[in-house]
């Protein structure tokens, strides 16, 4: 694939920010978890800032803080004003500020370790502030969440130092909440915006009414929606057969119609009117010129009525 200029911007809600529609998701940057190695990482970042994505999404738990730094690394190669970085807060590195044996990764949404957490993120990042922090996971902790980190991220916001707050979740309920209790920018939702999972179809609609940005994350269901096969990933566990079974008719439908699986999942959020972005989990170079290529297929209107009954 030949080097190309830029991806379509559009705007992140009201923040007078703009992001690519197609974001680089940096948790498999990580050996940790992932086994990614350094140098292919920094490389699969660099490639995505060639190819013109603009939108980074990051956190300290992504590999204990190795895709931050592997991130970071990649950075160096472009104008800070020219790209979009989030990470997140929440979810905080305890023991030695390296990436070694004995780092792990723990809840608190205090004020205080939020200010640590994001003074840590921009070290790692190599830089001197962050476009976007997401409140990471806080479900089980709502109120610590609110009275700790987004008390800590809205003083920032205020400050320039944060430029949106937003939230980053698994649920839907938990996004809600948080658009009821605080002055949100944007929110990232995973897996309930997806071919096999439609649960945040009418969140979407709300965020826009609030002048909210909404990221669709997780449009793999971890990895089932790019490959249905036995032992495929759903939701972070084994797929279950009725998943499979219907992973595999979604899949029958697509190619039916021209068009690969994993190009149908990656771009179904972006048909749902108030979705901004959407952020895919990219390991290689080659990895990102295929979900590259993916974005920019031209998908048959057809297809999406015959996959709205399945």
């Amino acid at each position: 694939m030949n080097a190309m200029s830029q991806l379509p911007r559009v705007p992140l809600g009201r923040t007078g920010l703009e992001v690519t529609r197609l974001g680089l998701g940096t948790a498999p940057l990580a050996t940790v978890f992932w086994g990614n190695a350094e140098d292919r990482a920094v490389a699969t970042a660099e490639r995505a800032i060639e190819v013109g994505i603009r939108l980074f999404d990051s956190a300290p738990l992504y590999g204990l803080g190795e895709s931050e730094t592997r991130l970071g690394r990649a950075l160096q190669s472009i104008d800070r004003d020219d790209v979009v970085v989030a990470t997140k807060a929440g979810r905080s590195l305890a023991g030695s500020p390296d990436v070694a044996e004995g780092v792990e990764a723990e809840f608190d949404f205090s004020h205080d370790a939020t200010l640590q957490a994001l003074e840590s993120s921009l070290e790692r990042l190599g830089l001197d502030r962050i476009d976007i922090v997401h409140i990471h996971d806080p479900e089980e902790h709502l109120a610590e969440a609110i009275d700790g980190t987004y008390a800590a991220l809205d003083r920032l916001r205020r400050e320039g130092t944060v430029g949106a707050v937003s939230v980053g979740t698994n649920f839907v309920e938990t996004a809600r909440f948080f658009l009821r209790n605080a002055d949100l920018d944007c929110v990232m939702v995973a897996g309930r915006l997806t071919l096999l999972d439609r649960s945040a179809a009418d969140l979407v609609p709300d965020c826009r009414r609030a002048g909210v940005a909404y990221l669709a994350a997780g449009v793999f269901n971890s990895g089932v929606l790019a490959d249905p096969k036995p032992g495929s990933w759903f939701d972070y566990a084994p797929a279950p057969p009725d998943v499979l079974e219907r992973a595999a008719a979604i899949r029958a439908t697509c190619e039916a119609h021209g068009v690969s699986l994993p190009t149908a999942a990656l771009h179904y959020p972006l048909t749902v009117d108030g979705v901004t972005a959407v952020i895919v989990g990219m390991s290689s170079p080659t990895e990102v010129d295929d979900n590259v290529t993916a974005f920019q297929t031209t998908i048959p209107p057809a297809l999406w009525t015959d996959l709205a009954s399945l």
